[in-house]
């Protein structure tokens, strides 16, 4: 990196930081460290909400997803927008009628002790083991791509989340998402501008489409009902819509987001935003992976973008196989630039037979590049069989350190470190709140000082800071890492949300019922998981829908447990 991309990168991280630290630098109680004292604005919360989520796996992970496979997973959102108008409509009135720190309070008034200390446990641990995995992400990719320590890596990022999560809590966490969204935004429509400009001189934004289509990178929407298929349109509508519903309406990360609004009304305009916004933010990212792979039409792709791992094999006795495989990939490339601009050419000339046959012979040349890449995969196999052979989470950051201009390359990766921190300091947070307010305010020290709880609260937070690096340092690689977080966000919240669910919606359902229909619904979820190959945005609905029919059969046959404060804040 150039020392003007340095002191991008640098400045950039630093004065995010310090301007969180100085704004947050006297927060002092329970309110405001734990709910930003109930004075945000709606515009705030979505843009807060909208950084939680968008982890550097986001910015690491999708380009490549798409470069992959084209635009499908954008229909993993597709069911997000309906999920915050039921979440505004019914969650947040009784999260805020009932004044609670954290979603789970809610259903110790609704059911019992125990049923609340259950989906607190299950968001600990979910949240707890993803937290490590959205610090190792951008931490082995930055210290494959660009030689970095990768054990210092973690530490730094986990450390700087750390220090100014415990100065400010949640406020400073909510200061300084504002700034990375804008520095995540403007980084990936400044990369999507670049590389448009860098393609050919006779290939515009336009013709990079068609190529795109052609070659089967715009597969937007896949009607076909598969239940094994991770990418569709019905698995999106159905399945994201209650891992939407559980993720944004029990996940602590997100719930302690809007808990902060000044009102109701501002807290259901901040999860409105994200639920107009989210989906065009996610296609956009999508998008610049497509462009990134239509660069690479016209010219010269590594033949595997781990290059930390090719350069291993190069150093074996495989090297003349690799060397092999890199010049027979050169030869496809070659086929495939010019199959592609005779693509260009007819398309512009409105040639049909062109197109056609423009398109057969570079969807060919692909096909034959895929083979070498899998071939380079296992040689790479050979030489270390614990590695991640899918590469793609390697592609975009490639790309950028390789092809991007000095400064912009500071800036992108700004956006992936300023992900990486956004997304991490709610997890701190909320992790930190949980355990105070669910554990150790609940069943601990009942009687503290609101100043002992904030000390409790920024003390759980350096705790949980170190159990993630922890994890991170321990961590092996994944699959695709976006998957990987989701998937290992699935197996948990069908189950919390089937809590919530009863809770809200069915007034006969009893504590003592749902815990043990959430008890048995997290067993089956984890079976199904392991024996079948269900995809994984389905494990939300089943979830879901086991804990309430489980807890119907087992409502007449067990005692009813008494609540806090009584059915009353049932919705229906």
């Amino acid at each position: 990196m150039s020392q003007l991309d340095w002191g991008v990168l640098v400045g950039t991280i630093a004065f995010i930081v310090l301007y969180g630290v100085w704004k947050t630098r006297k927060t002092s109680n329970m309110s405001s460290f734990l709910k930003a004292g109930n004075t945000e604005r709606w515009w705030m919360m979505g843009l807060s909400v909208m950084a939680t989520q968008a982890s550097a796996i986001t910015f690491l992970s999708t380009p490549g997803q798409a470069f992959a496979d084209g635009m499908r997973f954008i229909q993993f959102y597709f069911g997000l927008p309906l999920a915050m108008v039921v979440l505004s409509i019914t969650a947040i009135p009784i999260y805020y009628r009932l004044k609670v720190y954290t979603a789970y309070e809610y259903l110790e008034n609704r059911f019992d002790l125990k049923t609340r200390s259950l989906a607190a446990l299950l968001f600990l641990l979910q949240r707890g083991l993803s937290t490590g995995i959205t610090i190792y992400a951008p931490a082995i990719i930055l210290s494959a791509i660009l030689g970095w320590n990768l054990t210092g890596t973690i530490l730094f990022i986990g450390i700087v989340v750390t220090f100014y999560t415990v100065v400010g809590g949640s406020k400073a966490v909510s200061q300084t998402q504002r700034l990375q969204m804008a520095v995540m935004l403007g980084g990936m429509v400044a990369a999507a501008v670049v590389v448009v400009q860098m393609l050919p001189a006779q290939v515009g934004f336009s013709e990079a489409m068609v190529v795109a289509g052609k070659l089967g990178k715009l597969n937007l929407v896949d009607l076909s009902f598969n239940p094994n298929d991770r990418y569709n349109l019905w698995s999106g509508l159905i399945g994201g819509f209650f891992l939407a519903l559980s993720y944004f309406g029990t996940d602590q990360s997100q719930v302690g987001r809007y808990l902060g609004g000044e009102t109701i009304a501002q807290s259901r305009l901040g999860l409105l935003m994200n639920g107009l916004v989210k989906v065009p933010m996610q296609f956009l990212i999508l998008l610049v992976g497509v462009l990134v792979f239509v660069f690479y039409q016209f010219y010269q792709p590594p033949l595997y973008f781990n290059q930390q791992q090719a350069t291993k094999v190069m150093a074996t006795q495989d090297a003349p196989a690799w060397q092999t495989l890199e010049t027979q990939s050169q030869a496809a490339f070659l086929q495939k630039r010019d199959a592609t601009l005779a693509l260009v050419a007819a398309h512009q000339n409105q040639d049909q037979a062109g197109i056609a046959q423009a398109t057969q012979q570079a969807q060919a040349a692909e096909v034959q590049q895929k083979q070498l890449r899998a071939s380079a995969q296992e040689l790479v196999k050979t030489h270390n069989s614990g590695v991640d052979l899918k590469d793609t989470d390697y592609v975009f950051l490639t790309f950028v350190t390789q092809q991007l201009p000095r400064g912009l390359v500071g800036l992108l990766l700004a956006v992936v470190l300023c992900a990486a921190m956004g997304s991490t300091a709610s997890a701190f947070s909320s992790l930190a709140s949980t355990t105070v307010v669910d554990v150790y305010k609940r069943s601990v020290n009942k009687n503290g000082s609101e100043t002992h709880y904030v000390k409790a609260s920024r003390w759980f937070t350096i705790g949980w800071g170190a159990v993630s690096i922890f994890f991170a340092l321990f961590a092996s690689q994944l699959e695709n890492l976006i998957q990987a977080v989701n998937i290992l966000g699935s197996l948990f919240y069908g189950t919390i949300l089937g809590v919530f669910v009863a809770a809200f919606y069915f007034k006969r359902l009893h504590g003592n019922a749902v815990f043990w229909a959430a008890v048995l619904t997290q067993f089956l979820i984890f079976l199904l998981y392991y024996t079948t190959e269900i995809a994984y945005l389905w494990y939300n609905l089943i979830g879901c829908f086991l804990v309430v029919i489980i807890g119907y059969l087992l409502e007449p046959l067990l005692p009813k447990s008494k609540p806090s404060i009584g059915e009353k804040e049932a919705v229906g």
